[in-house]
């Protein structure tokens, strides 16, 4: 008899290649999803979808709707990928003896994706990072006055509320716009990258370092893996001291000099997913100790639609149509199989939902897609 797996997020490729990994391995796969229409449901390799309230109407409500399922549907493995990772993680203790949470604790994992605390952390270890205070301290106007700085919620995702300012600027009007905490932190000065890894008891099992080819605000809809190794040393070495399993991913400047700064670590799956070979995804999962996972050989991927978006808007401004062309000509897409079609092709349908709150909030793709599902402050949970 087939194990099943409970994916609780369905509405980005990552799930979906998680799904596919899934099904080839022979499991069951289920996903759970705030949203009734969805890309990974149009795939032929889920057994079946759930709508779920999402995490912003209530975090128990959601957590107990989960509960029901996991009973109901007699799941093995909890398997959260994005931003509802957060929350899902407050399941640890509340399942059930036969199901397993892919999941670091709760408190490892909130202090990883805090931007006031993950600094922190990395000093500990003699890991470079750039200086960050909470917003209301003497030190945020020390950085402010002598630094060209960056302001974000201390649990921002995918851009939001992120804000650029040079030296000098006063905190005083920035800080009585906020309606969350949030962080000062020195704007470094180079070039950006992104990360993803699976790691085991410490141990980095496989990393993808890549940078943005096309991007949409802050988010990155296309790009391109590349090796550095001042960037592999750092995740290597910030893994091995937070002794850390799961998924982790961080997002990086790296300055003239060559030296890699993490500006913020998001304990979760990000884009470089769509770098390591499908199949290899889930045995990662299952038996991280005993399981070679290895690169695709494309180094070169997309949203195909994402991408042709802003390809479309390169035409009327600015001076990058030419090259963001070439990338929608040349990149691989990530949710494209010849032997799973739907979810690219029904991609326009099942993301409708989506594409609608972006032109309605005028925000980018990447923002109204997490802000149901992300981590916030206010509503306590008595598991946490």
């Amino acid at each position: 008899m087939s194990q099943t797996v409970l994916i609780t997020i369905g509405r980005l490729p990552k799930a979906l290649d998680f799904a596919r990994s899934f099904k080839a391995a022979g499991w069951r796969v289920l996903v759970a999803e705030p949203f009734k229409s969805h890309l990974t449901g149009a795939s032929k390799c889920v057994d079946r979808s759930f709508q779920v309230p999402p995490p912003s109407k209530g975090k128990e409500a959601y957590l107990v709707e989960l509960l029901r399922l996991i009973e109901d549907e007699a799941i093995d493995l909890v398997l959260p990928l994005s931003e509802e990772t957060m929350h899902v993680a407050h399941l640890a203790g509340r399942l059930p003896s036969r199901t397993r949470l892919y999941a670091p604790p709760v408190d490892h994992l909130l202090a990883l994706h805090d931007k006031a605390r993950f600094p922190s952390r990395a000093q500990a270890h003699g890991l470079p990072v750039p200086a960050t205070a909470l917003i209301e301290t003497p030190e945020a106007q020390t950085i402010a006055s002598r630094h060209d700085f960056v302001v974000k919620p201390i649990f921002s995702c995918s851009g939001r509320a992120v804000s650029l300012h040079p030296a000098g600027t006063s905190l005083i009007g920035i800080a009585a716009t906020l309606t969350e905490p949030a962080v000062v932190q020195v704007q470094v000065k180079g070039k950006q990258y992104s990360t993803f890894a699976i790691a085991h008891a410490g141990k980095v099992l496989v990393n993808v370092i890549y940078q943005g080819a096309v991007m949409t605000g802050s988010v990155a809809v296309a790009f391109e893996r590349v090796e550095l190794p001042a960037i592999q040393g750092w995740v290597e070495s910030f893994v091995r001291h937070e002794n850390h399993s799961g998924f982790i991913s961080f997002d990086f400047f790296v300055d003239e000099a060559g030296k890699a700064w993490a500006i913020e670590c998001n304990p979760r799956v990000t884009s470089g997913v769509h770098f390591i070979e499908t199949e290899d995804l889930a045995p990662a999962v299952l038996t991280p100790a005993t399981t070679p996972i290895r690169f695709k050989q494309a180094k070169l991927m997309q949203q195909f639609y994402p991408t042709l978006t802003e390809v479309q808007a390169a035409m009327f401004r600015g001076p990058h149509y030419w090259e963001r062309l070439k990338v929608l000509r040349t990149a691989k897409d990530v949710t494209w199989d010849a032997r799973d079609p739907m979810p690219f092709i029904t991609m326009p349908i099942t993301a409708f939902s989506i594409i609608a709150m972006s032109i309605r909030q005028q925000q980018t793709f990447g923002q109204v897609s997490t802000q149901d599902i992300s981590w916030f402050e206010g509503e306590r949970l008595e598991a946490a």
